[in-house]
C-alpha cells in the first residue's frame, strides 16, 4: 500500500495557543497506519509521531513539533454485542457517535469525561474519568482487551491476560506505548437516559466536601465560584440512573446537540473576571438550596459545555489553562490552602470543579488516587500564572498528589517524576516495545515522559 500523504499544519491542544507545525497524515484505516509506520526511510518520521483523534486534550499530548501527527478519526466503525453489551470498536470513534447507537438498545457507556466529544483511543490513552470514578472506576476498567498498532508495524492485542504489563502501560500512557486502533468494552445497562438529580447549594469548601460525600447518587460534581465574596461557595449535585424504563426513542438524550458556536473572530477580551462573577452569581443564587430527584437527561447532565461549540475561543488567542490536581484523603486542608493562594494572586479562575476519586487502578500513569480532584480553568496570558502553578506543583507533590497529564501544558520533569512513582516501570515497558521511540509527543519530551528519541 502507497504511504498517505502528509500534510504540513499547525496543531493545538484544546487549550488554545499558537500551535506547533506538524506534518498530519490523514490515516484511512490501519493498513494506511501500518504503511506509515512501516515507511522508516521518510523524512517526516525523524522528529517522531503521536496519534489524534479530536483533539481535546488541553495541552500538547497529541502534537510533535516537526514530527509525524497520525490522525485516527477515520477508524469508526463498532460491532455491537447487544445480548451482552460488549462493544469492539475502532478507536476513531467519538464517544457520542457510540452513546447514539448503543442507548436505543439499552446500553450506556460506563464512563464518560465532562465532554462527548472525544474518541475511544483518547479515552483509553487518557484512562478518562468521570463524575462517577468512586463507583465504577476509569474508563480503562471496563476495556477487556485492545489492538495495539506497534513501532514495528505490527497490531498487537492486549488485555490484563495478554501482556497486562503493556496493557497498563498503555491505559494512560497517552499514546506513548503505540496506536490504539480498536478496543473490546464492556457496557453498562441502560434502562432510561434520565438521571435523579440531588442538588444543595453551598456556603464553604468543608460543606461541599461533605455534600460530595453523601449516600446516594454514583455520579457527583460540585462547581466552585471562586470569584464571589466568599472564599468558597458552589452548587453540589449527585445524580443516579433512572430505574424506570422508557421509550426507546427519548434516550436520544444521552448525547448533546451544538445549540451555538463561538466564532472565530470572538474578542477574547470580553471575557473578564467581572462578567465571569456576574455569571457566577447569578448561577449559583439561582440554584436551589436543597433540591431532590429532580430529573435531567443523561446528556445535558453530562456534558452541559457540548451545547457550545468551541468554547475555549471565549478566552481569546493566547487560550487558557486547565490545572487538575488529585490530592488524597486526609490532605483537604491542603485544598483549603491552594484556592487561599489563586485567591490572593489575582489571577482569575473562570471556572472550578471539584470532585471525589475512589482507588486507582493498575496503570502504571493512571491519573485517579482515592482523594480529591480539583480543575481549575485560567487565562494562559495572567500575570503571575507560571509562578503560581509552580507553587501548586510543589504543595501538590509534598501531599502525594498529581496533575492530570491529559490536561497538562507545563509541567517540569521533576515534578511528574514525583508524582507518579512508578514512572520507571513504565519506561520499562514502553522501551520493550519501542526500543527506538518512534512514538513521542510534545508532552512527552517536555515532561521526560521519555528521553531524546534514538
Amino acid at each position: 500500500m502507497p504511504t498517505p500523504r502528509a500534510d504540513r499544519t499547525l496543531l493545538a491542544g484544546w487549550g488554545g495557543g499558537p500551535g506547533v507545525p506538524a506534518d498530519l497524515v490523514q490515516a484511512a484505516g490501519v493498513e494506511a497506519l501500518r504503511a506509515v509506520v512501516t515507511d522508516r526511510s521518510a523524512e517526516r518520521v525523524r522528529g517522531g509521531a503521536i496519534a489524534r483523534g479530536m483533539g481535546r486534550s488541553y495541552g500538547d499530548a497529541a502534537q510533535r513539533r516537526d514530527g509525524l501527527v497520525l490522525d485516527t478519526t477515520s477508524l469508526s466503525s463498532f460491532e455491537l454485542d447487544s445480548s451482552r453489551g460488549i462493544l469492539t470498536t475502532e478507536a476513531g470513534a467519538t464517544l457520542a457517535r457510540l452513546l447514539a447507537a448503543v442507548a436505543p438498545v439499552g446500553w450506556v457507556l460506563p464512563v464518560v469525561p465532562g465532554t462527548q466529544h472525544v474518541t475511544v483511543g483518547g479515552a483509553i490513552a487518557a484512562d478518562i474519568h468521570g463524575k462517577n470514578h468512586g463507583a465504577v472506576g476509569t474508563f480503562g476498567r471496563h476495556v477487556q482487551s485492545l489492538g495495539l498498532l506497534t513501532a514495528d508495524g505490527e497490531v498487537v492485542e492486549v488485555s490484563p491476560d495478554r501482556d497486562p504489563d503493556l496493557f497498563n502501560a498503555t491505559l494512560g500512557g497517552m499514546g506513548l506505548t503505540g496506536v490504539i486502533v480498536w478496543a473490546r468494552i464492556e457496557l453498562a445497562p441502560l434502562r432510561s437516559p434520565s438521571l435523579l438529580v440531588d442538588t444543595d447549594r453551598i456556603d464553604g469548601l468543608d460543606e461541599a466536601l461533605a455534600a460530595l460525600l453523601v449516600p446516594g447518587g454514583s455520579h457527583r460534581v460540585a462547581w466552585l465560584d471562586l470569584l464571589g465574596p466568599r472564599p468558597v461557595r458552589g452548587i453540589v449535585t449527585r445524580a443516579e440512573p433512572l430505574a424506570e424504563a422508557e421509550a426507546p426513542e427519548s434516550r436520544a438524550r444521552c448525547t448533546v446537540a451544538t445549540r451555538v458556536a463561538v466564532p472565530g473572530w470572538w474578542p477574547g477580551g470580553l471575557l473578564r473576571p467581572s462578567a465571569v462573577r456576574a455569571y457566577n452569581a447569578y448561577r449559583f443564587w439561582r440554584a436551589p438550596r436543597r433540591e431532590r430527584a429532580r430529573r435531567e437527561p443523561f446528556g445535558a447532565h453530562m456534558f452541559p459545555l457540548d451545547a457550545l461549540g468551541d468554547w475555549p475561543r471565549l478566552y481569546g488567542r493566547s487560550g487558557f489553562v486547565q490545572y487538575q490536581l488529585v490530592l488524597p484523603r486526609g490532605r483537604e486542608a491542603d485544598l483549603e490552602v491552594l484556592i487561599g493562594r489563586l485567591r490572593s494572586s489575582k489571577v482569575p479562575c473562570y471556572l472550578a470543579v471539584l470532585k471525589d476519586f475512589g482507588p486507582a487502578n493498575a496503570a502504571h500513569l493512571s491519573f485517579p488516587l482515592a482523594g480529591w480532584t480539583l480543575a481549575l480553568d485560567m487565562p494562559r496570558a495572567a500575570p503571575g500564572l507560571a509562578a503560581l502553578l509552580s507553587g501548586f506543583d510543589e504543595l501538590v507533590t509534598e501531599a502525594g498528589g498529581r496533575v492530570y497529564l491529559a490536561k497538562d501544558a507545563r509541567l517540569r520533569p521533576d515534578a511528574v517524576a514525583a508524582m507518579y512513582p512508578r514512572l520507571d516501570e513504565w519506561r520499562a515497558v514502553r522501551d520493550r516495545v519501542d526500543p527506538e521511540r518512534l512514538w513521542c509527543s510534545d508532552l512527552a519530551l517536555r515532561t521526560g515522559l521519555i528521553g531524546g528519541r534514538r
